[in-house]
């Protein structure tokens, strides 16, 4: 028998989707015309042949085979040695391995097990023995791939669905981040302005701590659109929401764009003394910016009115110390425009 010589296996109604691809290494041909003998018949079954034992990791890799017959004693590499050799290589490491010997000798099979064959049978073995225990191991190996390439398979589309799982909630971390933000200034809008008005007033009360709101105006604004075009009142509009947004540094406040040329602050935890202050840096910000509006009816540049309320919540709305702020604004613009105005400890119900 030529080494690696092919025994096609035969059609039968016993085929499996995958034959045994069976590997014979051992150095006396008379063994291997033996084994080639016992097999010949049998479908299913593919048997090669190798003489030489440096070959047979490159043959078993290159097969791609279900089971090797290894015999024990051979030339240059003994068989255990050879043993060791598979299970060290990533490729060989789980096929199975049947160590042929013509010795009977519990030590040697304890050898052989201790260095990862997986039977072993004394040469030449019963024909129906040697075809039952090749199917058995063959087969076991192959369900065994099946089973590690379902799990595989069933790895990678959980990682796809962790992925896309992760992506999608990082998009909607996007989008709901998004959707608080005004499209054109992008700092706060109106929507998360209501929101966090009343999440403010709500930890106020619990807390029993004060809460500031301003109210902020550009004055003027339309006439400053009507001189210089939307194009720059819309680039306006969103300097002073940058340089506003860059006055407060808590993470608490909040500055938002509460509509058209108005701004809304709100400031937890802060007094009147508080508010006041930073109203006066955001006025004097924007002053700094020296943004030409020779329409206005108070400066050459942008100005802003601005309308403080505070409270120490006991009860009430948020709507209380939104209206009072307004009023404030009011007041300021009433008064002549570019001015502060503060209410401030206003009434709440009890």
């Amino acid at each position: 028998m030529k080494e690696s010589a092919l025994m096609q296996p035969q059609a039968s109604e016993t085929d499996t989707d995958q034959p045994c691809v069976v590997l014979l290494v051992d150095d006396q041909e008379m063994v291997a015309e033996g084994i080639r003998r016992m097999v010949e018949d049998e479908p299913g079954i593919e048997l090669h042949y190798c003489q030489d034992p440096r070959n047979a990791i490159q043959m078993a890799t290159e097969l791609k085979v279900t089971t090797i017959l290894q015999d024990l004693v051979m030339p240059e590499i003994d068989g255990i040695m050879l043993v060791r050799f598979y299970r060290a290589n990533p490729v060989t490491q789980d096929i199975p391995v049947i160590v042929l010997s013509s010795k009977e000798d519990p030590s040697i099979k304890s050898d052989a097990f201790s260095c990862g064959a997986n039977d072993y049978l004394v040469k030449l073995p019963d024909k129906i023995e040697l075809v039952a225990r090749v199917r058995a191991h063959s087969r076991s190996y192959l369900l065994q791939k099946e089973r590690d390439a379902a799990y595989h398979a069933l790895r990678e589309i959980q990682r796809q669905l962790e992925e896309s799982n992760t992506q999608l909630e990082e998009s909607n971390r996007e989008l709901q981040r998004l959707s608080s933000l005004d499209g054109l200034t992008g700092i706060a809008n109106r929507r998360q302005f209501d929101k966090m008005l009343d999440k403010e007033w709500q930890r106020a009360l619990r807390n029993c701590t004060g809460l500031a709101l301003v109210m902020i105006d550009i004055d003027y604004f339309k006439l400053y659109n009507d001189t210089h075009g939307h194009q720059l009142g819309d680039d306006c509009l969103k300097v002073v929401a940058r340089e506003l947004d860059h006055v407060v540094h808590r993470p608490s406040d909040l500055v938002a764009r509460y509509g058209g040329e108005e701004f809304a602050v709100i400031l937890p935890d802060t007094d009147e003394e508080g508010a006041l202050q930073v109203a006066e840096k955001m006025q004097q910000v924007i002053h700094d910016l020296n943004i030409e509006h020779e329409a206005s009816k108070v400066s050459d540049r942008i100005t802003l009115s601005i309308g403080i309320a505070t409270a120490s919540p006991r009860g009430g709305l948020p709507d209380d110390l939104l209206k009072q702020a307004d009023a404030a604004l009011y007041e300021a613009k009433s008064q002549g425009r570019n001015r502060i105005v503060v209410k401030s400890d206003i009434p709440v119900a009890g």
